[in-house]
């Protein structure tokens, strides 16, 4: 697979200014001295940001949190050590059906939507992993909530990432694009899906278009990635080649799946998400916008 370029101004959860502070994790002393008056605390309305109204997250105080939070050190800005709670429980339900979100995330300026996305992300997975998989037993925090540790078995557990490979395919000056039935009307993107145990990321590439459209493709070329916080993924953006317009559409998968050519994708990106025309282009802040456009300017 070989590298591509991309541009990747106001492309999502990308460019946060803290610093993840590695060597403070791992050392139990240093972090129990930054938990002072000084400290910040992010706050959270569940999972969902809250925003001040110039469009900057919130920061609170450590006496904020509620006596018996788990905090969830997030790193260092400006000198001052940052921090998140847990929240009593993981998400509820896809992220598109919450519109706080949706709004935090054209709204929010680009370091501090990616400080919530890593918090969102951290804290979410906590929320959902009380419990000890190996042996059931309840987990607690360590290494400043990068880690957690059973007290029944011993076994350590750390926060995931889900590797999910989106693609741009080509055939003929054509481009594929799919929607699924809970997309708005008239929006079509990328194809992607979830890269499973056992394969390449180019491996991925092809069997899911193949799954999803039915169409073999080639020459599988990676382009750029985004962390994806719903709940915790990294979106792979590639770009591949097919011989065969042909489409078996796996409706299971997608409501639809077309090529479009660089005349009907050019008019969309010049209406903009709010556009009218029969096809809506993806949301700037999704990294499917940003592989359509690098296609369309290559």
């Amino acid at each position: 697979m070989t590298t591509g370029a991309l541009a990747r101004p106001g492309m999502a959860f990308l460019g946060s200014p803290l610093d993840r502070a590695d060597d403070i994790r791992n050392d139990a002393d240093r972090l129990a001295g930054l938990m002072d008056w000084r400290a910040r605390l992010l706050r959270l309305d569940g999972l969902a940001p809250v925003c001040t109204p110039d469009g900057t997250l919130e920061w609170g105080t450590l006496a904020d949190a509620a006596p018996d939070a788990d905090l969830v050190f997030l790193g260092l800005l400006d000198g001052k050590a940052c921090f998140a709670a847990v929240p009593a429980e993981g998400a509820e339900g896809p992220a598109y059906a919450q519109p706080a979100i949706w709004r935090a995330m054209s709204e929010l300026e680009p370091g501090e939507l990616a400080t919530y996305g890593a918090a969102r992300s951290l804290v979410d997975w906590h929320a959902r992993h009380r419990f000890c998989a190996r042996c059931g037993q309840p987990t607690g925090i360590a290494k400043g909530g990068w880690q957690r540790d059973c007290g029944g078995c011993g076994a350590q557990h750390f926060p995931r990432t889900d590797p999910v490979t989106i693609m741009a395919v080509e055939c003929r000056g054509k481009l594929l694009l799919g929607r699924q039935p809970r997309f708005p009307p008239r929006m079509f993107s990328a194809l992607a899906g979830f890269v499973e145990p056992g394969e390449s990321i180019e491996e991925a590439v092809a069997r899911e278009i193949f799954e999803e459209a039915g169409v073999r493709v080639r020459d599988v070329r990676y382009i750029a990635s985004q962390p994806w916080p719903f709940p915790s993924q990294l979106m792979i953006g590639c770009f591949a080649e097919a011989d065969d317009e042909a489409l078996t559409v796996d409706y299971n998968e997608l409501e639809e799946a077309r090529w479009f050519t660089r005349e009907e994708l050019e008019a969309a990106r010049q209406a903009g998400p709010d556009g009218d025309g029969p096809l809506v282009f993806p949301r700037p802040f999704a990294i499917a916008h940003h592989l359509v456009t690098w296609w369309l300017d290559k």
